[in-house]
């Protein structure tokens, strides 16, 4: 697998022989100090370019880049619609185990670009010292925010909204409905109010991470275990005991923040768990026993 240095002064031959090419940035982790290196970690680069068309009518000049297994282009795709206005992209791996991100962006939008950028930037070549101030990269957009008590009753009010999505689902024996609530709503729910909790503890001035990828290394290890296992969902007893396992680190998780942050803790959280056990739980035990699955 090639190294960084090997990419990045790759990137800069490249730069440097096109004369379309005026700038290159350098996004992502790759410029995040608080996140370990790793080969695996992509490039995500961006060439600010005078004439995108001229990119678009041939692939063939992204071999540059190396040997070429794949390629996805979100911008020119029928079933996923462009999201990225006049900017052109292209997700691509090498057989060396290598993932490039490159974005074309057209050079007179180097203005909005910055303005709504993540602050994940590094600049690499500006031709035209465009670039007036030194820009130094930072994740303070993906650090835990402590969230108002608006914000908190909000996720609460989710998150015990849906869940009788999921016991209704399991009582019908509609495990495909159940679990995409369970997996697309509620459990996000959890991770953001696990966040929260963590906050109260450590501070809300870091991240844990895309995807709460390193929220485990705040965590005690039994909590880890228990988070875990509630992805455990191949049937419908197992379901059930992710499920009433998710609703129990919900509220352990909010009481603490509401607690430590001095709001008011909802009363709906009894009075729907009792509706999903009176009702549905109830019900599905009785199902379990008579339907034998």
């Amino acid at each position: 697998m090639r190294t960084e240095k090997e990419l990045l002064n790759l990137f800069e031959r490249m730069v440097k022989n096109d004369e379309r090419i005026r700038l290159s940035v350098l996004e992502g982790s790759r410029t995040n100090k608080n996140i370990p290196k790793d080969n695996f970690q992509d490039y995500d680069i961006s060439f600010f370019v005078t004439d995108i068309e001229s990119y678009k009518q041939d692939d063939s000049w992204l071999h540059i880049f190396g040997d070429l297994i794949f390629i996805q282009k979100p911008e020119d795709m029928e079933l996923f619609p462009a999201e990225l206005g006049n900017w052109f992209s292209y997700i691509m791996y090498f057989n060396d185990g290598i993932k490039i991100d490159l974005t074309l962006i057209p050079l007179d939008e180097i203005t909005g670009y910055f303005a709504d950028s993540d602050d994940l930037v590094e600049v690499l070549i500006d031709k035209d010292r465009r670039i007036k101030e030194k820009i130094i990269p930072n994740d303070k957009n993906y650090w835990i925010k402590k969230p108002t008590e608006r914000e908190f009753d909000d996720c609460c009010n989710e998150f015990w909204s849906v869940s009788t999505y999921v016991a209704k689902g399991l009582w019908r024996k509609e495990l495909f409905f159940a679990l995409d609530h369970f997996n697309q709503i509620l459990r996000p729910e959890l991770f953001r109010m696990i966040a929260w909790e963590v906050g109260t503890r450590e501070g809300f001035n870091f991240s844990v991470g895309k995807n709460y990828k390193f929220i485990d290394q705040y965590l005690p290890q039994e909590e880890v275990e228990k988070l875990i296992n509630t992805f455990s969902g191949a049937g419908y007893k197992q379901c059930w005991e992710s499920f009433e396992l998710c609703c129990e680190m919900f509220r352990s998780a909010s009481k603490k923040v509401a607690f430590s942050l001095g709001y008011k803790y909802p009363d709906y959280d009894e009075k729907m768990t009792d509706f999903i056990h009176n009702i549905y739980a109830k019900l599905s035990e009785k199902k379990l026993k008579k339907d034998n699955y």
